[in-house]
């Protein structure tokens, strides 16, 4: 073991042990702060990495149940539709993958939209929009799919790190990354920690926010900053190409795929199925004013529908088992958020944030005025982000104190929600390391740390403007505030 790594596990293993034997904070029990003490050793494990996020989280849920003597609270988590709804979608992510529809899907809309390195930049971003509904990791997405395709363009067209970067290839890899900080609040299995967020919501301020209410208030606000994002970064690192030999570039991609494939063809049926499926109840209901049909209630739950997709990837072929264990994005997933979900509900049940609402009331004082108060923490919420480096973390160890006091300054629940849920991913923008896709594409060598961070903020006050605008009102038309 390194002397890095103990020094942060030491630190870890401390927080819990000095706070267990210090006297609870007044109106707090005993119980609940010595959970608290675990769930902080936690959140500390999830931002220092001393190992991978899946132990942090496991070490900390075998705490809690050897201590509270709870294995069955202690894995509540795993039980979670949220926890399973997550990780069935990491399969349709996966095959997106495998079978090469990503990559398809890719060269044709560059054949259609890539005559410019501008629309280079708008396919970069509608080829993530295309898979984000079924793609819950962002770092699978925009590393695993958009990237390679993006960085093999820029090669194609004479561009690599150093002396040509700025022909064309800088542009399009900063571009990839903000493209995706956008895709990713739009969709509630478009990222991982969004399941994380809306569970936090429900247990802090009473909202429920399904998988079509979720994409309904927040996929318009989205789709306007999608259509920013690549002028933005076009105007402020401008490529030297300007013009692009698309024809030539998708002709050559789709002749090395082939014909589209069985497998292809099956994943193009379950994913239309699976947002059927997710969107069908919500539409019938909201839109048509059907309830059932056939004297059958009409109430299909996303997780339903994503357990019986993933099933099918495996009935149908487009997916074996044995890539799927290969799939350890997904099965890492799993453990990571199953664990911080079980030990977000017991401090939900020994009614710890119910008494840091009351501590946060007394303390944090807006006045009357709630829109100061929701415009104020939205903005908190993006400059902490420069302290993370996970939007996991991120989510676990700040989004139960934003929404607590948002719920003890006033402001609307709803509105507090959604604005918190899109900034936890446009966020990730300040910086790169804003997110685990980030290193990843920055790391192509294409650009320098100062004109990433001026553009990713940029951004990230773009995102927060049209979401506290563009967002808010929309919200108001559809009536959810």
């Amino acid at each position: 073991m390194t002397n890095d790594r103990m020094w942060k596990l030491a630190l870890i293993i401390a927080i819990p042990v000095l706070l267990w034997y210090t006297p609870a904070p007044e109106g707090l029990s005993i119980m609940a702060w010595r959970m608290f003490a675990i769930y902080l050793a936690a959140i500390v494990g999830l931002v220092l990495k001393p190992f991978p996020e899946p132990v942090v989280l496991l070490a900390a849920v075998g705490a809690t149940a050897l201590l509270f003597n709870d294995p069955k609270g202690a894995l509540a988590g795993y039980a979670t539709t949220t926890t399973w709804l997550v990780f069935a979608a990491f399969t349709l992510s996966a095959a997106f993958v495998n079978t090469g529809l990503g990559k398809r899907i890719a060269y044709i809309l560059i054949d259609k939209l890539g005559h410019t390195t501008l629309g280079l930049g708008y396919v970069t971003a509608f080829l993530d929009l295309s898979v984000a509904p079924a793609t819950p990791s962002n770092t699978a997405r925009a590393g695993g799919i958009v990237f390679p395709i993006m960085n093999s363009m820029a090669v194609a067209l004479e561009s690599r790190p150093g002396e040509t970067a700025r022909r064309v290839g800088s542009y399009l890899m900063v571009n990839t990354y903000m493209v995706t900080k956008a895709t990713s609040f739009m969709f509630l299995t478009a990222m991982a920690p969004n399941g994380l967020a809306a569970d936090y919501m429900k247990k802090i301020l009473g909202v429920n926010i399904d998988w079509m209410l979720w994409a309904k208030a927040l996929a318009l606000p989205g789709f306007v900053l999608l259509m920013i994002v690549p002028l933005v970064v076009y105007w402020m690192y401008p490529p030297e190409l300007k013009t692009v030999d698309n024809k030539k570039i998708a002709a050559d991609g789709l002749k090395e795929l082939g014909p589209m494939s069985r497998k292809e063809k099956f994943l193009v049926s379950l994913f239309l199925l699976a947002l059927l499926g997710w969107m069908m109840p919500s539409v019938l209901n909201e839109f048509f004013g059907i309830k059932s049909l056939f004297g059958i209630k009409i109430a299909l739950d996303p997780t339903s529908v994503a357990v019986g997709i993933m099933a099918a990837t495996f009935l149908t072929g487009v997916m074996t088992w044995d890539e799927m264990l290969k799939n350890k994005g997904g099965w890492s997933t799993l453990i990571w958020f199953g664990g911080i979900v079980s030990l977000s509900d017991m401090l939900t049940k020994m009614k710890f944030f119910t008494w840091l609402a009351a501590v946060m009331k007394v303390h944090m004082n807006f006045g009357d005025n709630a829109t100061l108060a929701l415009w104020v923490i939205v903005f908190a919420s993006i400059a902490v982000r420069y302290l993370f480096a996970s939007g996991t973390a991120y989510v676990a160890a700040m989004l139960p104190v934003f929404l607590t006091v948002g719920a003890a300054s006033g402001a609307n629940p709803m509105a507090l929600a959604l604005a918190l849920a899109a900034s936890n991913s446009y966020a990730g923008s300040v910086t790169h390391y804003g997110g685990a896709a980030a290193p990843i594409i920055f790391g192509a060598g294409y650009n320098d740390t100062k004109s990433w961070w001026t553009i990713g903020g940029v951004i990230a006050i773009i995102s927060y403007l049209i979401m506290m605008l563009v967002g808010v009102a929309w919200w108001n038309i559809l009536g959810l505030i």
